[in-house]
Formats: structure tokens, sequence, C-alpha cells
């Protein structure tokens, strides 16, 4: 199966590329990512994420120096696969009940 891919740039200049590893992955990682509670562990998250979803370069959460740095990509990377990241443009803040078009 061939899976798309998203060139990302971060803020301080650095290159990433993402690939969605599938739905039945995506879910895994929802799954694998939460304490008994249902509660998302932020550790478990990233490292799935960087395990499937950050193909290049190939980082472990030790590799970050910087958490903005770490934080951002994580945050960029999940948004892709979930599908949120189609909004660009339409203003993150505006998910509901914005501004009619027109």
């Amino acid at each position: 199966m061939n899976f798309k891919q998203k060139n990302y740039t971060s803020k301080s200049g650095k290159e990433y590329t993402f690939q969605h590893p599938g739905v039945r992955t995506i879910s895994k990682i929802n799954d694998a990512s939460k304490n008994k509670h249902g509660v998302v562990l932020e550790e478990r998250l990233a490292e799935e994420i960087l395990k499937s979803v950050v193909v290049a370069p190939k980082l472990k959460i030790d590799d970050f120096s910087d958490y903005s740095e770490f934080s951002e990509v994580i945050n960029a990377a999940y948004s892709f696969v979930t599908g949120q990241d189609k909004q660009e443009g339409d203003g993150d803040d505006q998910q509901e009940g914005g501004p009619s078009e027109g």
C-alpha cells in the first residue's frame, strides 16, 4: 500500500517527512498512548508518532534538545495523520461557528 507523505519545516527551519501509516495504525497509536483511564500520555504518544509517522529523519524523544521543537513536530505529525491539518489557512480557532464565507 502506498501512503501519502508530507514534508514539514518547523519554525526553527528543520525539515521532517511525515508518512501516514494507515487508519488501523493510527487507531493503534491512539489506543497505545492512553492510560487505563483514557488519558493521553504525552511520552507514549510521542514515541508512537516518532516510530510510525515521522519517517525522516528517524528520531527518538531523546534526540530533541529543545522541548518546543519536539512538541511542535509531534503536534504537526499528529494533526497530519488525523486530518486536522486540512484546515490550514482557515484559522485554527474557527472550527465551530466561524464567520461564513462570501
